[in-house]
């Protein structure tokens, strides 16, 4: 196993080269960890497809992982397989795969939004309502910088959202005010930052390279960032993030058991709430697609199935009378 190393060295410098989000870096990088020790440790060039075939066979049937699951591990080990190691493996046939399920996402009425923002005050309150306001995906709101805000034109531009798209939502204006006093604060003690020599934010595709200065500029700053510094060895620098999305994912949690709601959400929720109070005040579905970035308008079309109509909008005929 004296090749391991440097087998991940190479998938994550592939995946680089790719321009692959730091979240889709690290899940593949964990899938293949997990092939390899299921196997015993044996490196991939000893293996084919049997064992491809087997190791996906055991997570649908003894693991019992969903569709998406096992898809994104097999998307993991065929990167593995074509990119890193150029091997190409015959078509998968044999792979029991998971049984794809259609859930009914979690929405929260208008009124539980109120309650849980109220659990919640200064920076969380604000990213729980852009959440909420901007439907965006907690990742694409820590992300934020400052030069993606467009308060005037009442816009935010999400880079590099889920499948390495951009795309611009709404920024309400509810939360111009709120917002504004936000960046004001986050101005001064970034110029209190520069004044002390401390490093830059972390800047994506080697841009720090081409553009030396940009991590220490206003404009590239997170408007969320981390608390602490990182060191990004593979680079040799020592950089600042934005915040982790566990911070947020559990004040969620914490908030939505101080106001009481039964349901189980969190972060996502307040996005899938978002999509479907648009719905329910009469927005086209195409205007709703765009603002969530669904590539297809079959992935939007679930919430039209959670309208505040009842079951398909249908009337019951208890409510029509005896």
């Amino acid at each position: 196993m004296a090749e391991q190393p440097g087998l991940f060295q190479a998938a994550r410098e592939a995946m680089r080269v790719r321009h692959f989000s730091h979240y889709t870096e690290r899940a593949y990088l964990g899938w293949i960890r997990r092939y390899v020790a299921f196997h015993g440790r044996r490196h991939p060039r000893e293996m084919g497809a049997a064992e491809l075939e087997s190791f996906l066979t055991y997570l649908a049937v003894a693991r019992k992982v969903s569709a998406s699951t096992q898809n994104q591990a097999l998307q993991a080990l065929l990167f593995l397989y074509r990119q890193v190691l150029s091997v190409e493996l015959p078509w998968l046939d044999s792979v029991v795969r998971a049984r794809a399920s259609r859930h009914i996402p979690t929405v929260f009425s208008r009124d539980e939004v109120k309650r849980i923002l109220a659990q919640l005050d200064g920076t969380r309150w604000l990213i729980a309502a852009l959440l909420y306001g901007s439907g965006l995906r907690v990742a694409e709101c820590l992300r934020l910088r400052v030069k993606d805000i467009s308060i005037d034109r009442g816009e935010l531009l999400v880079r590099d959202g889920k499948g390495g798209k951009d795309r611009v939502t709404v920024l309400p204006q509810n939360l111009v005010g709120p917002l504004r006093r936000h960046l004001a604060r986050l101005r001064d003690w970034f110029d209190g930052e520069r004044r002390r020599g401390a490093p830059g934010v972390f800047l994506p595709h080697a841009l720090h390279v081409k553009y030396p200065n940009a991590g220490v500029s206003w404009a590239w700053q997170y408007v969320f960032p981390s608390g602490s510094l990182f060191n990004d060895s593979a680079r040799g620098l020592v950089v600042r993030h934005h915040q982790h999305p566990k911070v947020m994912q559990q004040a969620m949690r914490v908030a939505i058991q101080r106001a009481g709601i039964e349901k189980h959400g969190g972060c996502h929720t307040l996005r899938h709430s978002f999509a479907t109070h648009l719905l329910e005040s009469g927005y086209d579905i195409r205007t709703v697609q765009e603002l969530l970035g669904h590539s297809d308008v079959k992935t939007t079309m679930i919430y039209t199935h959670v309208l505040n109509r009842g079951g398909k909008a249908v009337r019951s005929p208890l409510d029509a009378g005896m």
